[in-house]
């Protein structure tokens, strides 16, 4: 046996003539001494008592021994100690009954090097049988970058590569699990669902990175509250996940508050403090669901409660939440297909000179009737159509629908103006100039016939855009007002850059209060010094009306001269009222 610890293989026979091939054998014992060596993978040739007869240079890399370290030496001066015992039975059951035992088909194994470190190993056995003695050969093939890749792997496919935390995938895998032993145990869990507050602004105003370093802030806010309780997720966006196990509510609304606590300071980007904070929904199992997604749901509505009741803050779901999914679920699907239908209509409501009497213009109105559930006032289907993405749709009916009864109008050679509201998504779109310049064509109507409401609070969300997108509107000739003035910011700077030319007063107005018509006067006396023409909405009594007229306040529409109408039952009205 040479120094290598290779034994060549027994002499090759003699050729047909009888002559032997000296030359041959060297060069075919080199060739496989340096085969043997160069392979990348340890080799180990083990005798029936489990002592090791040779090895090849890979395997002193791998375990730090020499070759003559290792012959002679038992095959578990490469294991743990611990493993001894169980290699040597199944050492002897190998070489009983031999079976081939390929890479990658088994479990990770460990070896142990000379220097105790140890490292994961896959092995391939095989056997064959030497001068009538078996002997087992191993090949040994080091798996730790393979190892460290496959973990890496794992990681990345259950982690959010931004902060750290877990992912979706992986969060729903906890819960499966956790409410699978709670059914065992009959311990109870809960499930926070944040949502951060103010996260889309801090998005638009300061860019992407600046909400990025927001939610690597939460995800260590996150971490530092709960430390090893309970498993924290990111969903996805700006939405995060706590799972609680052994939980109750009083557990749960503890953490709840640590949490909102910990999101009330602003985050520091640069030389800007981030202002941000969170709502909370909490779900507990199995007192509101026993499986995971009908948790999630209810989760999910309770903190949409949260963010309605002025957002910081927790809300545990309540079943009552969950009618009102139901409800707003079958709204949404009735009211989806009315859009496709034609079961949506317009009606009209009369504006009315205080002076006169006569018509000078009327406000469209939405009117919902289904087969199913009947009269469904706006105020119950408009949230459903905002929150559901209907809203979009519906906005593209009342413009088309009211450009239409324009045009009728006008062919019957009595036009009226016709005024639309603009829902918040609308006056967001980027190309809503070119609908309404479309529709107006479509419908050969001229433009000063067509006027658009926004709402103030609508306007002052985003006052550079509601002018820039106002001022393109105006240039095409449609009217603009803006609807319920004085009710919401009342900013009245932004008067002078919105390009409007009608106010609409907020039915509030109407009712008696401490003030009386000191306000009123006030406002109507505003009107007419920005050169700007008012509506009085919500005038149901004639007193109101002579008062309104007293003021200056020259048009007004209410109870008092109609309830919204449809279009014949208006022409019908219009023709008693001349």
């Amino acid at each position: 046996m040479s120094n290598t610890g290779f034994a060549p293989a027994s002499r090759p026979a003699a050729r047909s003539d009888g002559t032997a091939p000296a030359a041959a054998e060297a060069m075919l014992n080199d060739w496989m001494l340096e085969a043997w060596n160069a392979a990348p993978d340890g080799i180990l040739l083990i005798d029936p008592q489990g002592r090791i007869l040779v090895s090849n240079s890979a395997m002193g890399l791998i375990s730090g021994f020499s070759a003559e370290e290792l012959r002679g030496q038992p095959v578990e001066i490469l294991l743990p100690e611990a493993l001894h015992a169980q290699h040597r039975g199944d050492l002897q059951q190998f070489f009983q009954q031999p079976r081939r035992h390929n890479m990658g088909q088994g479990r990770i194994l460990w070896l142990q090097r000379k220097d105790r470190v140890q490292l994961p190993v896959d092995i391939t056995l095989g056997s064959f049988l030497r001068k009538g003695q078996p002997l087992v050969v191993a090949f040994v093939r080091d798996v730790t970058d393979m190892r460290r890749m496959e973990e890496r792997m794992q990681y990345q496919a259950t982690h959010d590569t931004l902060t750290g935390l877990g992912n979706r995938w992986a969060f729903q895998q906890h819960l499966q699990e956790c409410m699978q032993q709670a059914q065992v145990t009959g311990e109870p869990s809960a499930l926070l669902l944040l949502d951060l507050d103010n996260f889309k602004a801090i998005n638009d105003g300061y860019g992407h990175p600046a909400g990025d370093h927001v939610l690597q802030e939460v995800a260590k806010r996150l971490k530092a509250v709960l430390r090893s309780q309970g498993w924290l997720a990111r969903l996805g966006g700006d939405e995060f996940a706590v799972l609680l196990p052994h939980a109750d509510a009083d557990v749960a609304a503890q953490w709840a508050e640590q949490i909102l606590h910990a999101m009330q300071a602003p985050c520091a980007w640069g030389q800007v403090q981030l202002e941000f904070g969170t709502s909370i929904g909490v779900g507990l199992s199995p007192l509101d669901a026993r499986d995971p997604p009908s948790l999630m749901r209810c989760a999910d509505m309770a903190m949409y409660r949260a963010k309605e009741r002025g957002r910081g803050n927790f809300v545990f779901y309540e079943e009552s939440m969950g009618h009102a999914m139901a409800e707003k679920v079958l709204l949404s699907e009735r009211l989806r297909l009315a859009l496709g239908y034609g079961g949506i209509q317009l009606h009209y409501q009369p504006q009315i000179e205080t002076a006169t009497g006569k018509v000078c213009g009327v406000e469209a109105l939405l009117r919902w009737t289904d087969p199913v559930l009947g009269e469904i006032p706006p105020d119950r289907f408009i949230p459903v159509a905002e929150s559901s993405g209907l809203i979009l749709g519906l906005g593209s009916y009342v413009l088309d629908a009211a450009c239409r009864q324009i045009r009728a109008w006008m062919d019957q050679e009595r036009p009226v103006r016709v005024a639309i509201n603009l829902s918040p998504q609308q006056l967001r779109q980027h190309n809503l100039v070119d609908q309404v310049r479309a529709a107006l064509v479509r419908h050969q109507v001229p433009a000063h016939w067509l006027e658009l409401e926004v709402t103030e609070s609508q306007a002052m969300q985003d006052p550079e855009h509601a002018c820039r997108v106002l001022g393109e509107l105006a240039e095409l000739g449609v009217g603009l007002a803006l609807d319920d003035f004085g009710n919401g910011h009342s900013s009245l700077a932004y008067l002078q850059f919105l390009p409007v030319r009608r106010l609409k007063l907020g039915k509030d107005f109407m009712r008696a209060g401490r003030l009386g018509d000191k306000l009123l006067g006030a406002m109507v006396q505003l009107c007419h010094a920005l050169e700007l023409d008012m509506v009085a909405e919500g005038v149901e009594t004639e007193a109101q009306r002579a008062q309104l007229e007293k003021l200056g306040c020259r048009c007004y529409q209410g109870w008092l001269s109609s309830k919204a109408l449809s279009a014949s039952q208006f022409d019908a009205w219009r023709v008693q009222h001349l």
